[in-house]
């Protein structure tokens, strides 16, 4: 049996989120309370008070994610300090509390540098208009075949970005090559087409000129060797060389997020028992779409913490 632990990406956050680990765990408001003091705003009323349209914007999502996953890892350790997790990954911004959790990074830094991925992203989204669309009922190959179509027609970026599950991609690009792109994959026979509310094209290579100025800006970066194995989702292996990683990571924004492909890698690996830590249950879900045979559990409440550390402890299968 191995574990792994997994923290979701941008779109998972909603408003409240944290409160209740907040309430229940110590180390869980230490981390609400070292972020509000190191970034000079307070995470208390961004994840608790906020409506969802603040709640949305990339600025205050990818922090206050960190932030709420980050805190769930905490109170797990809290109650259960001898767990050490098999594997530790992360879908997009998600790998920033696994970096942080596996040791590569503290806290501290994997906040700081998740504030200026964000900016970064924020501000090429505004130079270069955006989006992305959610497609369901293709294969990724279908997928690929129809955005490079629409790509050599148009001369316009669009491509797929996520690969969640089977039967589910995501892709980016302009605004035009995505609303053709979406019509050329109904077509194409395609159940559905989910518009996301993103404000750009992420994850796509309209995000190289973010991706190089992150590259560049983690120069002055500590990258540690991972204490527990950090499995990369756009490079789909184990990654433990700081160097390594640090270009990884600069690159991230402008990679394709290859879940379906990291859960299955990682499922081959051993991984039978997947612990959501954060907010709600879009990994969970993805993951039972991916391996049916897999364990899913959870660290959003104090409900899903109370199971997950039975399930640690041995009291519970």
């Amino acid at each position: 049996m191995a574990v792994a632990v997994v923290f979701p990406g941008q779109g998972a956050q909603r408003p409240g989120m944290g409160r209740e680990l907040y309430e229940r765990s110590a180390a869980a408001r230490e981390v609400f309370e070292l972020a509000s003091q190191f970034a000079g705003r307070s995470f208390t009323e961004l994840c608790f008070e906020s409506d969802e349209e603040t709640l949305k914007r990339t600025e205050n999502a990818q922090p206050a994610l960190l932030v709420t996953c980050y805190a769930a890892w905490a109170a797990l350790r809290e109650a259960v300090p001898e767990f050490k997790p098999d594997f530790i990954a992360g879908h997009s911004v998600g790998e920033y509390p696994a970096l942080a959790a596996s040791g590569v990074w503290t806290f501290e830094e994997s906040l700081y540098w998740v504030e200026q991925r964000a900016k970064a992203m924020h501000k090429l989204a505004h130079q270069v208009p955006g989006t992305m669309a959610a497609v369901i009922g293709l294969s990724g190959e279908q997928v690929e075949s129809v955005c490079e179509q629409v790509h050599q027609a148009l001369g316009e970026f669009v491509m797929p970005t996520n690969y969640n599950a089977p039967g589910q991609v995501v892709i980016s690009g302009t605004l035009r090559a995505v609303e053709v792109a979406s019509e050329r994959l109904k077509e194409a026979g395609a159940r559905r087409i989910v518009p996301l509310a993103v404000s750009g094209a992420f994850h796509s290579s309209i995000m190289q000129p973010a991706a190089d100025l992150m590259t560049d800006a983690y120069r002055e970066a500590n990258f540690h060797k991972p204490l527990y194995p950090f499995f990369s989702t756009t490079e789909v292996r184990l990654l433990n060389d700081p160097e390594e990683l640090r270009y990884v990571m600069g690159q991230q924004i402008a990679r394709p997020v290859r879940w379906q492909q990291s859960v299955e890698a990682m499922h081959a690996l051993g991984a039978d028992t997947f612990i959501e830590l954060g907010v709600g249950d879009v990994l969970s879900g993805l993951i039972k779409r991916i391996v049916p045979t897999a364990r899913t559990l959870r660290v959003v409440d104090s409900k899903t913490l109370d199971e997950t550390v039975a399930f640690v402890r041995g009291e519970a299968v």
